[in-house]
């Protein structure tokens, strides 16, 4: 009779599925894309390498042709596919239902080329109903959306290996660019720029603490002798002065102290008492860039962490597919939700009628539901066995979809005015006369200033002639603050707003900024680097459109009309790639108008000395003055952690003066040195006899500025790597400090590999002593993912690394280096003896080294079919 066969993207899918499949199925995964354009020379076939526009893998003489390979990785699933295919009596392409769900079945179609009736299976969910449901309701391929996907796949492709080969000639070797890519970054740099042009400017004013009944009032000065007070919003950024046509009064440090003393012995009279009622209605349940967004707000996490975790969720029948710009719920999504609602808060905290929600974003997707618990019912968090960072996104995401069908929160805003002598403070309040959906869910935001809307702000009862006793007056100081960095939650943002690329593919476009350098990612901030500046700069003016965000916005509809059909993709892409205006053609064009020295170096305002781009990063090149009080040429390394919205004078004189001569060591009598590398400042013991031996060096630690450095300090640093003395087991122990902190090293000798621990928050690797340290080395390592191990089962004989027992997200594995090797069902970690450990490594060894020895199989390539060539088989009839 044969079998179903269903495909599928992951593993973990798989699983999933096949337990809500009755007999008769066969899930295998294709592990993503099957097929892909070729990512270097090395997949490109033989015959193809003489194109000239093999290097690009589109055909652009021949109607923009793909060159469509099956990468190394992917031959081995490509075989397994075929295997399971000779036996079906079916197949059901189940990739996830969007563009690119789409264009993994339609790549599976043409490579596998099934003669048996082959459908579309799709659904948003991975519950027992939905899968029922789906096997009821299959489809053909909409080959529109395969259009849409080869489209956009395409024009990345033409953008980036254009681009990218000049940026290699002008700038440096290992650039890149990229349609959504570059924007970006310009996104980073013109924020980096506004920084920079940035004058701070100071202002003062008061705040007075008074009370009634015992309850605490706060008030701030917002007027004096009938002229209203300055404040922050007042200053022009770019002069530092108030702006053009403000009559605020600005308060010197003089005249706010000479206001306390005037004020504090004064009386102070409630003036006015001002109520507004309000409300607050939910915000929509997440789509894919609001769960970015808020995922970074409050759980800390990349753009890329939580959409690896939202795919597991997704794919373990948890949570509803985690790739949509819609934030609409079904009819069976208001209904868990309203039963969450009434189960857990009671029917007064019920919204009066369903709530349903419009996108407002630019180029929305409306075909799916928003991200929101899968089921009939959703399963509370506590109830789902899940852990850590998994169950904190599922209750983020359970609390959002259940508030959206909550009641609105009501609330009282107060204002009060207090007037003394001539001056008026006002305190602000905030009663919540009922929280509605606060009970679950206050939306973060961008601004860690701005309190979260949940909060109550507490007055006393106040009336108009009411008389209130200071407890203090103060005069407080200000200083305004540059526009901030963007975070991976405001860039998201950002970009979504714009209309720029799409929300599936945010992740990875930060991930490739960092990766790539041209950001640095600190304290939730992307920071654009120098290089980030020197190919902003390079393209805003060759390539104005390509980093312009109007631009780039009208090529996402022009996309987006293609999945839809109103345009056509060949004439798109005709029209942006060839012709005198095309990008091959401007390309040509500038190629040799462009001065790449002038693109190597980024001049910075205020900074007197140019920073040029060099092989090994980024550094400086200036003046100094020698000893003999002349000035003279000099170069120095750019430390890595700097960024162009950092340098400033202090730090280039720093660089440039060369090492800093601090004294002399106590004990050696030899120079102790400042001095600067690209990683950094550090501190050097000597001077460097010969290239062999290099002298002593320690970093500096973040805490310690390099302007406050003292000789004692310096010789500390220099004091690790410290001896602590033997090992009971033999082999010695130190005390060091590295790329990850402070951390203790037992060196076992006789060949051995270092065994090493990081040290405790309580330990200081300066007064570690051996016995501790012996209390450390103890401890079992931990494994991947921060993992304790259960067991240590030793050095199996002949073997250099111990065999460790860990429990992972798919249950008990042993690990030995970077071999891991899953325990038979039904085997405990404290069953496993050592000798059943290295059996289950070898086999997992061998199968690991039999996929990468077989033969190389012929790379395929195969054309595009058009919509009119599409035939999915269907079944025949009886």
């Amino acid at each position: 009779m044969g079998h179903t066969l269903v495909i599928v993207e992951s593993p973990t899918k798989a699983r999933t599925i096949k337990s809500f499949l009755p007999k008769g199925f066969q899930v295998i995964a294709s592990m993503g894309h099957v097929r892909d354009l070729p990512k270097g020379a090395s997949e490109i076939p033989a015959a193809m390498k003489k194109e000239k526009w093999s290097r690009i893998g589109v055909n652009t003489a021949e109607d923009f042709e793909p060159l469509y390979v099956v990468p190394k990785d992917k031959k081995k699933v490509v075989r397994e596919l075929k295997s399971a295919l000779k036996d079906a009596k079916e197949v059901l392409l189940a990739t996830d239902e969007d563009r690119e769900g789409e264009s993994i079945s339609w790549h599976l179609l043409e490579l596998l080329k099934p003669k048996v009736p082959t459908k579309r299976m799709v659904f948003h969910e991975i519950t027992k109903q939905a899968i029922t449901k789906a096997l009821q309701k299959t489809r053909d391929l909409d080959m529109e959306l395969v259009h849409a996907q080869e489209t956009r796949r395409i024009l990345d492709r033409l953008v980036g290996y254009t681009l990218s080969p000049l940026l290699w000639k002008k700038v440096a070797w290992g650039l890149s660019a990229g349609r959504v890519q570059s924007v970006s970054v310009r996104l980073l740099v013109k924020r980096e720029r506004e920084r920079r042009a940035f004058q701070r400017a100071s202002y003062w004013d008061l705040k007075t603490i008074l009370e009634k009944n015992n309850v605490p009032i706060e008030a701030r000065l917002i007027n004096y002798a009938d002229q209203k007070i300055a404040k922050g919003s007042d200053f022009d950024e770019k002069t530092g002065k108030l702006k053009v046509g403000n009559k605020s009064n600005l308060l010197k440090e003089k005249e706010a102290k000479e206001l306390v003393t005037l004020l504090a012995a004064d009386k102070w009279i409630v003036k006015s008492v001002d109520k507004k009622p309000t409300i607050r209605k939910p915000v929509p349940p997440f789509t894919t860039s609001t769960l970015q967004q808020e995922a970074n707000r409050k759980m800390r996490l990349s753009a890329r962490e939580t959409m690896r975790c939202a795919q597991g969720l997704y794919e373990r029948g948890f949570i509803t597919y985690m790739r949509t710009d819609s934030v609409n719920l079904s009819e069976q999504a208001i209904r868990a939700s309203r039963k969450c609602v009434e189960l857990r808060y009671g029917k007064d905290y019920l919204s009066e009628a369903p709530r349903q929600f419009a996108s407002s974003t630019r180029n929305a997707q409306e075909a799916h539901e928003a991200i929101r618990p899968a089921g009939e019912t959703f399963r509370a968090p506590n109830d789902t066995g899940l852990n850590g960072r998994d169950l904190a996104l599922y209750e983020l995401i359970w609390k959002r979809t259940v508030a959206s069908q909550m009641a609105e929160a009501r609330l009282t805003m107060l204002s009060v005015d207090i007037s003394v002598r001539d001056a008026i403070f006002r305190a602000s309040g905030k009663n919540i006369d009922f929280p509605g959906f606060f009970r679950a869910y206050v939306e973060g935001s961008d601004d860690p200033e701005v309190a979260l809307e949940g909060q109550e702000i507490v007055l006393p009862v106040l009336n108009v002639g009411d008389v209130l006793s200071p407890k203090s007056v103060d005069a407080m100081g200000h200083e305004t603050k540059p526009p901030a960095r963007y975070s991976e939650a405001s860039l998201v943002k950002t970009l979504e707003k714009e209309g720029i690329g799409r929300p599936s593919t945010y992740a990875s476009i930060i991930g490739t900024i960092v990766d790539r350098g041209y950001a640095s990612l600190s304290a939730n901030s992307l920071a654009p680097t120098f290089t980030a500046f020197a190919v902003t700069s390079l393209l805003e003016e060759h390539f104005p459109d390509l980093v312009d965000t109007t631009f780039t916005a009208r090529m996402e509809s022009s996309l987006d009309e293609i999945s839809s059909g109103t345009v056509q993709w060949l004439p798109y892409l005709e029209s942006f790639y060839k012709g005198r205006k095309g990008l091959a053609a401007q390309v040509d064009k500038r190629e040799g108008d462009i001065d790449g020295k002038a693109y190597r170096k980024v001049d910075l305002e205020g900074i007197p000395c140019t920073v040029r781009i060099g092989s090994n990063g980024p550094w400086l090149e200036g003046k100094r003055i020698n000893e003999e009080g002349e000035e003279v040429d000099a170069k120095g390394n750019l430390p890595i952690d700097i960024t162009p919205g950092d340098l400033d004078e202090e730090k280039v004189k720093q660089i440039l003066d060369g090492p800093s001569d601090l004294g002399n060591h106590p004990d050696t009598g030899e120079k102790v040195y400042l001095r600067f590398g690209p990683w950094g400042p550090f501190v050097q013991l000597g001077e460097a006899l010969d290239k062999k031996e290099k002298p002593r060096r320690a970093s500096l630690p973040k805490n310690i500025k390099t302007q406050e450095l003292s000789l004692d300090e310096a010789v500390k640093l220099l004091s690790l790597p410290r001896l602590l003395g033997e090992h009971p087991d033999g082999g010695t122990i130190e005390a060091r400090t590295g790329q990850f902190g402070p951390y203790v090293v037992w060196d076992k000798g006789n060949g051995e590999k270092p065994d090493n621990r990081s040290l405790k928050k309580e330990d200081d690797v300066y007064e570690i002593d051996l016995k501790r340290a012996i209390e450390l080395l103890a401890i079992p390592k931990l494994g991947r993912g921060g993992r304790m191990a259960l067991r240590d089962l030793g050095v199996p004989k002949g073997g250099e690394e111990n065999i460790h027992v860990y429990n992972g997200p798919y249950g008990l594995y042993v690990k030995q280096g970077k071999i891991n090797a899953s325990l038979p069902k039904g085997k405990g970690a404290e069953e496993i003896t050592i000798e059943e450990a290295i059996q289950l490594l070898e086999v997992k060894k061998s199968s690991k080294t039999s996929s990468t020895t077989k033969k190389k199989s012929t790379t395929t390539k195969t054309g595009r079919l058009r919509a009119s060539q599409v035939k999915v088989i269907k079944p025949k009839d009886k």
